[in-house]
């Protein structure tokens, strides 16, 4: 934590910072970042589940399917909301499952709001596996297959309690950008649960825990 930000982190009293947007919108790289200035701890919610399923992301899509997926994350955010003092990097489509925002809401959500065109360059570079844009044929189709997501998305992201607009600037800065906007969103709340996280699915099975 640098000393620049250490009153912000005081008012902050624990409370998580959920990182949402799309896929190539740098929640990853700011978050690391954000949580490196803020004293805080990162966590990547994909990283997660994958922990907590013993499979990467692909593989849970195939067998699964999207709403498998989207079930598993839905029972990992919420084991996340039971802990504090995190940066999260959300997953893209998070925000598409509706309990989903009771859990984002306890905290400070933030969307990064990156062009498609910014999205688009980065994720080509990116040899990361996108499971929703598996399979597309060419440049054009990749395009619009996130032109769709975003539309679909872009009401749900828009209920974020800050919106940080990319312009391709190093994420260091998105961070710093961050942190200059929290003053203002910071609420009084009751102090944040100290208990260890251990995840639970929605069968109440106990899972790994990913902390």
């Amino acid at each position: 934590m640098t000393a620049a930000y250490s009153d912000l982190r005081q008012r902050l009293e624990g409370l998580n910072l959920y990182l949402v947007g799309m896929m190539g919108s740098g929640k990853s790289s700011a978050g690391r970042h954000l949580a490196e200035l803020l004293g805080y701890r990162f966590l990547d919610a994909d990283t997660s589940i994958e922990q907590v399923a013993g499979r990467p992301i692909p593989e849970i899509f195939a067998s699964d399917g999207e709403e498998g997926f989207r079930a598993l994350e839905a029972a990992v955010l919420n084991q996340i909301a039971s802990w504090h003092s995190l940066v999260v990097a959300t997953g893209g489509g998070v925000v598409t499952r509706p309990e989903n925002w009771g859990q984002l809401q306890q905290g400070v959500v933030i969307w990064l709001d990156a062009p498609d065109a910014l999205l688009l360059r980065r994720l080509a570079a990116d040899p990361t596996p996108r499971p929703l844009l598996a399979n597309a044929q060419g440049d054009a189709e990749a395009a619009q297959r996130l032109a769709e997501l975003m539309a679909r998305r872009r009401p749900l992201y828009a209920q974020a309690d800050l919106q940080i607009v990319q312009d391709g600037r190093p994420a260091d800065q998105v961070a710093e950008q961050i942190l200059e906007a929290l003053p203002a969103l910071i609420k009084q709340r009751s102090a944040p649960p100290q208990h260890r996280l251990a995840v639970v699915d929605e069968a109440g099975q106990a899972r790994p825990s990913i902390n």
